[in-house]
Parts: structure tokens; sequence; C-alpha cells
């Protein structure tokens, strides 16, 4: 169907075209460069559900969809970074920890043979479960 994270339909590469949009207008035009960025952010989580409700996600979707979460805070950041140099080093901090554990979560989830990186023992780190289950 056309809103799943099976095939990254119009809907996540709309958001991608947004962000990208976002990303140009950042140094010269803030407020539509923040709402390009927010509707972005709302095609994203339209999108997941919308897989989820259909049963249509799948594991490259899910992949697809962080990475390209992934890329919309880099850019972000280093826009930021261009805004504030003096925070530069605290940005490369968040981008490193953002990659990093973002990218240990996926395949230890990947591992243990979750079905999807969102799916986490709630008995598990609070970290995690205030991430994953809060709205």
């Amino acid at each position: 169907m056309f809103l799943t994270r099976s095939c990254f339909g119009p809907a996540g590469y709309a958001r991608v075209v947004l962000a990208l949009l976002s990303f140009y207008l950042m140094p010269c035009c803030p407020w539509p460069a923040v709402f390009c960025y927010l509707l972005s952010a709302l095609l994203d989580a339209f999108d997941g559900h919308a897989a989820r409700a259909l049963n249509q996600s799948t594991k490259f979707g899910a992949m697809m969809d962080m990475l390209t979460d992934r890329c919309a805070t880099m850019c972000l950041l280093v826009n930021l970074s261009l805004l504030y140099p003096s925070y530069t080093f605290l940005f490369q901090l968040s981008m490193c920890l953002d990659i990093a554990s973002h990218w240990l979560h996926l395949h230890s989830s990947t591992k243990k043979g979750s079905a999807s990186h969102k799916t986490i023992d709630l008995s598990g780190n609070p970290v995690l479960r205030l991430y994953y289950t809060s709205k």
C-alpha cells in the first residue's frame, strides 16, 4: 500500500523532501524551516502508525526509518552548530551518542530475534522504556 514502511512510499518520500527543504532553509529562513521539519516529523509518525496498523512493517522499512531519523537529526545538529558555534562540541557529542546508541540498540534487537527495534522488554532499561513508550 502507499503509506507503508515496507516500500518507503509517498509519505516516506515526502518526509525526506520536506527534511531536505528544511535543511536548505535553515540558514536563511528559520520559520519555514521549522514548519517543514515538523511536518516531516508528523509524516514520520503517521507513516509508522499506518504501517503498523495495516501490518505492513518490515525490517527493511524499520531500518530505513531509523536511518532517515538519524540523518535528519545530524543535519539539524550541523545547522545548530553553525548558528551556535560555541556549542559545537556538545552537538558533536550528541551526534555520536545518537548514532551509536541507535545502532547498538538496533543490532542487539536483531541478535535477540526481536521483530522490531521498538519491541522492548518493559522490565528492562528504564531509559529505553521511557523512550519507546512515551508519546
